[in-house]
């Protein structure tokens, strides 16, 4: 049989005894394909949940990604295979909300009033309203304020912040860099206050001093913590401590200013404050508040009024200086420390 040289054509397009390759083409109008949409871990998450419910069932998806069945039926029921963009996650909006309850008259009286009284709230602007015969509820004249504001109808005056002048410290200053690590006992006092709740409705205050070196402790109790109270208290601090008191570091709280202040400058003691919000560097008074608290108040079981606590505190205090080792002295007391151990008696 005889081919024409058409038939013998087409065997050779075709790739009969010879290597051969097919060519797809897109149609007319088609000459690129659309970008793969992106999904997002919540679509994907939905994805492999609704792929894994209709292979193994809903109820072995519910095990296997912690949801209910009504949620995955509800996933199953929204899926197109042709348009993943079903799989994102919808509104909550609910479809039935509140709607305006009150009439444009109402919300002119209530913006008149507003800007009569830029600082007047809902309950004054309800009493104001009454006075005009207009009944209105505080929570409905809240929304209205609120609905004004939204559509920048109301625009609120902006606060005016104050800063308040820093006390004047006509004694106290920073610590020098020449003072802040002492070798000797008595250079450096670092003293703090605690505020107490042994009860309900019942405060009191705790003065706690510490030696830097010898970590020898005076600890009072007081009702307050004023400028008063920490000037008795320095009296005591310099009667109890066994080392002269030559230099005295604080915090910026007002009970070590006025009369404090005064009293360790009568007394020609240095007095060291802080900068603000620097309590590391008030460690070792830091450090025995939280001894203190632990070590008594969490085992103190005895009146609460003050000859008592401070009959107790003395106590303590006495077992902290004498009988008690300290880990960062090795294990000695603070008056074994200070035994062996050079005493300032230079003034700073």
């Amino acid at each position: 049989m005889k081919h024409s040289k058409t038939v013998f054509s087409r065997v050779a397009r075709s790739g009969m005894g010879n290597a051969f390759h097919i060519v797809h083409r897109l149609p007319r109008g088609a000459r690129s394909l659309p970008a793969a949409p992106s999904l997002t871990p919540e679509m994907e998450f939905r994805l492999r949940c609704v792929e894994h419910a209709r292979r193994s069932g809903v109820t072995d998806a519910v095990v296997v990604f912690g949801r209910s069945r009504a949620t995955i039926y509800r996933w199953c029921a929204r899926y197109d295979p042709t348009d993943l963009r079903s799989l994102q996650p919808r509104s909550r909006r609910p479809k039935r909300t509140r709607r305006r309850q009150w009439s444009a008259e109402q919300e002119a009286a209530v913006l008149r009033l507003r800007d009569a009284s830029p600082r007047a709230g809902k309950a004054k602007l309800r009493v104001l309203l009454a006075r005009e015969g207009l009944v209105l509820s505080e929570s409905g004249i809240g929304r209205i304020l609120a609905s004004l504001r939204t559509r920048r109808l109301l625009i609120e005056p902006h606060g005016v912040r104050v800063r308040q002048r820093r006390a004047l410290r006509p004694y106290a200053v920073r610590v020098p860099k020449d003072k802040r690590a002492p070798t000797v006992a008595g250079a450096l006092i670092q003293l703090d206050t605690m505020h107490l709740r042994p009860l309900p409705g019942r405060e009191r205050r705790q003065f706690t001093a510490i030696d830097v070196v010898s970590r020898c402790a005076v600890i009072g109790i007081r009702s307050t913590a004023t400028a008063s109270t920490a000037a008795a208290f320095l009296d005591e601090l310099c009667s109890r401590m066994p080392v002269p008191v030559q230099a005295i570091q604080v915090d910026g709280g007002s009970e070590f200013m006025a009369e404090f202040e005064l009293a360790c400058r009568q007394k020609n003691i240095a007095l060291y404050v802080l900068p603000p919000r620097s309590p590391k560097l008030n460690g070792r008074v830091e450090r025995l508040n939280g001894t203190v608290r632990r070590e008594f108040w969490e085992c103190y079981d005895g009146d609460l009024d003050l000859p008592s606590l401070q009959q107790a505190l003395r106590n303590w205090e006495t077992q902290y200086n004498t009988h008690r080792p300290h880990q960062a002295l090795t294990y000695l007391t603070p008056n074994e420390c200070l035994a062996s151990r050079p005493v300032s008696h230079v003034s700073n």
